[in-house]
């Protein structure tokens, strides 16, 4: 069907486009400006760089440290999450267990609350309950990522769980028939049909735990300490370093960036699978 403006939907979604990317370009800006350029007449054009913010966060070792612990972190949790959503999915949608239902629905509660009110349940956990002599989990990169399970393993089984009903169970069946164990159906059958979920769950619980903030902030000190908590050490009473904290800020953005780049293309395939079934 034609339309009179062929053109308006274009320009309509590079207006969005701009928009939406214009407060990531003008993170870009502050993190090339001098100090004392930031507080002058905002311009939106890029007149001249100072890329000394970047070479101050990239040559400070403490700061190399917390991106480190956020790769441990972040890759950690998103494959345990991961992991264990996939075989959580698998036995609620292809076991008769009784009560399922409610344990599907009960799973995603933690999730209906903020955060901040397992701040406390959480920290007297980490440093007074799951303590053996002298190791704790308080402060430790495990603690973390145990802590981040908690919140992103009912979404990744409430993401997942769609994926895994969509594939046949006639396809389980069959290879039943042929003399496949469960562990062979759920490796060779199941796993490569969900391939596209898998990954979505995957990028979305990465990027939860790397932009994670308020429980990282209360849950480390030093040992397990992020990126993201990082930028705190640069507002201090003296002043805030708004430079130095774009440029950490636009540095983050560069792993996910890679992540997003790598399963790209199972991205749309996840967010639809499932969509024209019947």
């Amino acid at each position: 069907m034609k339309t009179r403006f062929p053109w308006l939907p274009v320009v309509l979604w590079t207006l969005i486009s701009l928009a939406t990317l214009f407060p990531i370009y003008w993170l870009f800006v502050i993190s090339v400006k001098q100090p004392f350029d930031l507080f002058s007449t905002p311009d939106v054009i890029l007149r001249s760089f100072f890329w000394k913010n970047y070479q101050d966060v990239l040559t400070n070792p403490t700061l190399r440290g917390y991106m480190l612990n956020s790769m441990i972190i972040s890759s950690g949790n998103a494959l345990l999450v991961t992991t264990l959503g996939f075989l959580a999915c698998y036995a609620l949608t292809r076991f008769d267990l009784a009560g399922k239902e409610s344990i599907f629905f009960w799973t995603i509660t933690n999730r209906m609350a903020p955060p901040a009110v397992f701040l406390l349940p959480l920290f007297l956990l980490l440093t007074q309950v799951y303590r053996i002599g002298d190791f704790s989990l308080a402060d430790s990169k495990l603690g973390m990522i145990l802590v981040y399970c908690s919140f992103n393993l009912p979404f990744a089984i409430w993401t997942l769980r769609p994926t895994v009903e969509g594939i046949p169970k006639e396809l389980d069946e069959a290879a039943y028939m042929d003399g496949a164990s469960p562990w062979t159906v759920l490796y060779d059958i199941i796993f490569p049909l969900a391939r596209p979920g898998l990954a979505v769950t995957l990028i979305l619980t990465w990027v939860f735990a790397w932009n994670e903030y308020l429980l990282a902030a209360t849950l480390t000190n030093f040992h397990a300490r992020t990126l993201t908590t990082g930028l705190s050490e640069y507002v201090t009473t003296t002043g805030t370093a708004w430079g130095i904290m774009a440029a950490i800020s636009m540095l983050t953005l560069v792993p996910a960036l890679i992540v997003f780049s790598v399963v790209q293309r199972h991205i749309v395939a996840g967010l639809t699978f499932g969509a024209v079934k019947g």
